[in-house]
C-alpha cells in the first residue's frame, strides 16, 4: 500500500491524474481492511489529488484527516505534510490568515523534524499569505528568506517559486525592475527544469509585468504561452488569468468589444477567484470609464470594491485586517477620481472616508464588520451585482459640530486631493501627485530630526520642503480659516508621520504654522463624528483620576533609566490629589501592574518609560517597563495587549519615544502604541513621533497639566504647551516640541 500511495503521487507530479485516481483508489482499498501507519501518507496523496484537481472542499477535507491520522500516531513528519497541503488550500480559497495560520505551524513542525525543504516551502507559502494579506514588508522578508534556503539545498521548484513571488511584491510596489529581474530569473531556472507549472507561473508574471511597463507586445506572447500550457494541461483555472491580462490589453490598444468580452468572460466564471473577480471588475471600469459610460463604470466600480469588502470580511485577525486594505488602493484611488472627474466631489469624500480607520471603527463598534449595504440592482444588459453603498456624510456638520475645520487629504497615484470642511462649506482642492509630496515629508522629516534651524535665521533662508509643504497642502484652503482655528488634520500615506504643526508660512514674519492654527489629528470623519457624539473631543479637565506609570527600573543595558522621569511623575502627580492618583513606580512598574491597576477606571493614564516601534509587526510595539520579579522577560507592554483590555480615559499620553508608530498602513494610518490605545477605547491620545528628549518632554508635560488644571481643553493645553517651548531659546527647535501629536478616537 505505502509503495501505491509513492506510485500515485509520482503520477501527479507527471499530471497523470487517471492512473495516480487508479492507484490511489487500490491503495485506499487495502487501507480500508488493514489499518496501517501509512493510511495517513494515503490520505495525503488524496488530498494532493484533488487539489490537482481544483477540488479545494475534497482536499481540505483529505489533509485535516491525514492531520488528525498524524497526530494521533505521534508522526510530526506526516504532520507538518498535511499542515503545508491545509495551507495550500486555505490560500486557493482565498482565506489568506487561515493559511498564514497552517503553514506557520507546519514550518515549526518541520522544524522538530529538521525538513528543511518543507520548512522552506511553508516559509514561503507564509511570506506569500502575507503578500495575498497586503502587507508587503513582511511578505518579502519571508519570501526572500525562502527563496535564499531553496538555493542553499538545490531545491530549482522551490526557489523559481520564490523568485516568482518576491516579483509580485516589487511588481505591486511599482519596483519594475527589481520585478522584472525577479521574474526572468524564475523563467531562467523554469525552462532549464522544463516544469511546465514552473514555466506556467513564469509567463503569466511576465505577462503582467511587460502590461504595466507598457510593452504590450511582449505581454501578448508571454499571456498566449501561458494560456497555451493552462489549455494543454486542462487547467481552466490556470487559463482565467492569462485571459485577463489578453482582455487589458485589447483594452490598452482600443479594441474595446474585444476587451469587454474577455474581462465579462473571466469575471463571470463560475472559477474565477476572489481577487481575480475585483480585478477584472476593476478593469471593466476603467473601460467603461474611457469610453464616457459614466454609469456603467460607477457600477462596475462599486462592484469592484463589493467583491473586495466580501473577501474583507472573511478576515478574522486584526494585524491582517490592517494590512488588507492595500488590495483596493488602487480601486478606492481610481474611483474617487472618477468621481470628482464626474464632479461629484461630495460623493468622492464620502468614498474618500469610508476607506479609511476602517479596523479602529469595527474595533470600537462604530462599524460593523459588513460596514456597507450590499444592493442588488437590476441591469438589463448585465447580470446582478452586489454593489457597495456607504452611510450618508454629512461633512460640513461635522465641522460644525467640531467648532473647527476639517482638512481631508487624498494622496493619489496621479493627482492628490485636499477636502477643506467648515461649518459653511466644502471646497476641493487639486494637489500634486502622492510621489511628489511623499518625496517633500521624507525630506523634511530628516531635517527636522537635525541640529539645524529650518524656520532660518536672521538672512538666512527656511527649509524649501517645509515652506513647499505649507504652500502645497495648506495655503489652497487658508482662507477658509481664522486665527488660532482649530484645524482637525485627517492625513493620507506619509502625511501620517508629518507634523502638520511644523510647516513654515511666509508672508510677513517667517514662522510655523503653530503660531496660526490649534491643528489636532483625525484618523477619518466618521471617527471624528462618533467623538463629538459622545462629546470627548479634547474636552477641559473635569476632576477625574490619574493611572502614572513609569520611571521604570532599567530591563537592560539596551534601555537604560531615564534620568529626568521621576521629576516629570512627581510633576504630573502634582496636578492631582493624593486621593485621584495611583502611581506605579520602579519595581512596581510592570505590565502586569498595569493591567491589575484597572486601568479602565482612570480618566487619564500618563507613561513616561521607553518606548519601541515595530514596522514589521505594528502591534508589537511595546512600552518598555521594569521587569516583574517571577518573569523577568514580561517587561513589554505590548500594543496587542493593550487592545485586549478595554479603556474609557478621556486622555492617554505615552511620553515615550515613537508611541505613534513608524508604519502607516493605507487606509489605517500610523499604527504602534496610540493606535491601539485608541483601538483600546481612549478618547484622546498624546504620542510622539520620533526621539524625544527628557529635559524638554519635561518642561513641556508640566506646563501642558498646569493648562489642563486651569481648565484648558486637551488640544488647547498642548498647544500652549508646545508654544511655550517654541518661544523659549533653548528648545525652540521643532525637534523638541514638535514630536508630541493629538490623537482624537471615539
Amino acid at each position: 500500500m505505502p509503495i501505491l500511495s509513492l506510485e500515485g503521487e509520482v503520477y501527479l507530479a507527471t499530471h497523470n491524474f487517471e492512473g495516480a485516481d487508479r492507484l490511489l483508489g487500490q491503495a485506499t482499498t487495502i487501507c480500508a481492511s488493514y489499518a496501517s501507519g501509512s493510511c495517513g501518507y494515503l490520505l495525503k496523496a488524496r488530498g494532493l489529488l484533488a487539489a490537482e484537481r481544483n477540488d479545494w472542499e475534497s482536499a481540505g477535507r483529505l489533509d485535516q484527516l491525514s492531520l488528525d491520522f498524524a497526530r494521533s500516531h505521534g508522526d510530526k513528519a506526516l504532520e507538518s505534510q498535511a499542515l503545508l497541503n491545509l495551507g495550500n488550500v486555505a490560500l486557493a480559497e482565498g482565506l489568506y490568515d487561515e493559511a498564514m495560520d497552517r503553514s506557520e505551524a507546519g514550518y515549526q513542525a518541520a522544524r522538530v523534524v529538521g525538513a528543511r525543504r518543507l520548512q522552506l516551502i511553508t516559509l514561503g507559502n507564509t511570506g506569500w499569505a502575507y503578500y495575498k494579506l497586503g502587507d508587503y514588508e513582511k511578505a518579502l522578508e519571508l519570501l526572500t528568506e525562502s527563496e535564499g534556503l531553496a538555493s542553499e539545498v538545490g531545491d530549482t521548484w522551490t526557489q523559481g517559486n520564490q523568485l516568482n513571488n518576491i516579483g509580485y511584491v516589487y511588481l505591486d510596489e511599482g519596483k519594475f525592475d527589481a520585478a522584472s529581474q525577479s521574474f526572468r530569473k524564475a523563467l531562467t531556472l523554469a525552462e532549464a527544469t522544463k516544469a511546465r507549472e514552473f514555466i506556467y507561473n513564469a509567463l503569466r508574471v511576465l505577462a503582467r509585468l511587460s502590461l504595466q511597463t507598457g510593452d504590450l507586445a511582449g505581454a501578448d506572447n508571454y499571456a498566449r504561452q501561458a494560456l497555451d500550457i493552462a489549455r494543454q494541461d486542462h487547467n481552466h483555472l490556470d487559463e482565467l488569468y492569462p485571459m485577463l491580462v489578453q482582455g487589458q490589453i485589447a483594452a490598452r490598444r482600443g479594441l474595446n468589444d474585444v476587451a469587454e468580452a474577455t474581462v465579462l468572460q473571466v469575471e463571470g466564471d463560475k472559477a474565477c477567484p476572489v481577487f481575480l473577480k475585483w480585478e477584472a471588475e476593476h478593469s471593466l471600469a476603467r473601460l467603461y470609464e474611457g469610453e464616457n459610460r459614466a454609469d456603467r463604470a460607477e457600477r462596475e466600480y462599486r462592484a469592484a470594491l463589493g467583491t473586495f469588502e466580501a473577501a474583507r470580511d472573511t478576515v478574522k485577525h486584526e494585524d491582517s485586517q490592517l494590512s488588507f486594505l492595500t488590495n483596493a488602493s488602487r480601486i478606492y484611488d481610481d474611483y474617487v477620481h472618477f468621481l470628482v472627474a464626474q464632479k461629484k466631489t461630495n460623493e468622492a469624500l464620502r468614498w474618500a472616508d469610508y476607506s479609511r480607520a476602517r479596523t479602529l471603527a469595527e474595533g470600537l463598534g462604530l462599524l460593523k464588520k459588513k460596514g456597507s449595504r450590499q444592493l442588488e440592482k437590476k441591469a438589463p444588459e448585465l447580470e446582478k451585482k452586489a454593489l457597495m453603498e456607504p452611510a450618508a456624510l454629512n461633512a460640513s456638520q461635522v465641522a460644525r459640530r467640531a467648532d473647527g475645520a476639517v482638512f481631508f487629504y487624498w494622496l493619489g497615484e496621479g493627482q492628490s486631493y485636499l477636502w477643506a470642511i467648515t461649518g459653511r462649506e466644502v471646497r476641493l482642492f487639486t494637489l500634486p501627485a502622492r510621489a511628489e509630496i511623499e518625496a517633500a515629508v521624507e525630506r523634511y522629516r530628516k531635517s527636522l530630526g537635525g541640529p539645524q534651524d529650518v524656520l532660518g535665521g536672521a538672512g538666512a533662508e527656511a527649509d524649501r520642503d517645509g515652506t513647499w509643504l505649507y504652500r502645497t497642502l495648506v495655503a489652497p484652503a487658508q482662507e477658509m480659516l481664522g486665527r488660532d482655528t482649530k484645524v482637525f488634520v485627517i492625513p493620507d500615506g506619509s502625511l501620517n508621520n508629518l507634523n502638520f504643526e511644523t510647516l513654515i508660512v511666509e508672508g510677513g514674519e517667517r514662522h510655523f504654522w503653530i503660531e496660526d492654527a490649534d491643528v489636532v489629528n483625525a484618523s477619518s470623519l466618521r471617527v471624528l463624528e462618533a467623538s463629538l457624539a459622545r462629546g470627548t473631543v479634547h474636552s477641559g479637565r473635569r476632576g477625574g483620576n490619574i493611572l502614572l506609570i513609569g520611571d521604570s527600573v532599567a530591563p537592560s543595558a539596551e534601555y537604560p533609566e531615564l534620568p529626568r522621569a521621576a521629576d516629570q511623575m512627581k510633576n504630573v502627580a502634582g496636578h492631582f490629589s493624593a486621593e485621584a492618583q495611583r502611581t506605579l513606580t520602579r519595581e512596581r512598574a510592570t505590565p502586569e501592574s498595569y493591567m491589575a491597576a484597572g486601568p479602565e477606571k482612570f480618566s487619564y493614564i500618563h507613561f513616561v518609560a521607553h518606548g519601541t516601534a515595530s514596522r514589521l509587526s505594528p502591534l508589537d510595539s511595546a512600552i518598555l517597563l521594569s521587569k516583574d520579579a517571577g518573569q523577568p522577560e514580561s517587561f513589554k507592554l505590548y500594543a496587542r495587549e493593550i487592545i485586549g483590555h478595554p479603556i474609557r480615559a478621556d486622555l492617554v499620553t505615552i511620553s515615550a519615544c515613537y508611541g505613534a508608530g513608524e508604519r502607516a498602513y493605507s487606509g489605517e494610518g500610523l499604527v504602534g502604541l496610540a493606535w491601539a490605545f485608541l483601538r483600546a477605547g481612549a478618547h484622546n491620545v498624546i504620542a510622539g513621533l520620533w526621539e524625544v528628549t527628557d529635559a524638554s518632554t519635561d518642561q513641556l508635560m508640566n506646563k501642558f497639566y498646569d493648562e489642563l488644571e486651569r481648565g484648558a481643553s486637551v488640544d488647547a493645553a498642548l498647544r500652549t504647551a508646545k508654544l511655550s517651548l517654541l518661544h523659549d531659546g533653548a528648545f525652540r527647535n521643532p525637534f523638541y516640541w514638535a514630536p508630541f501629536q493629538l490623537y482624537t478616537g471615539s
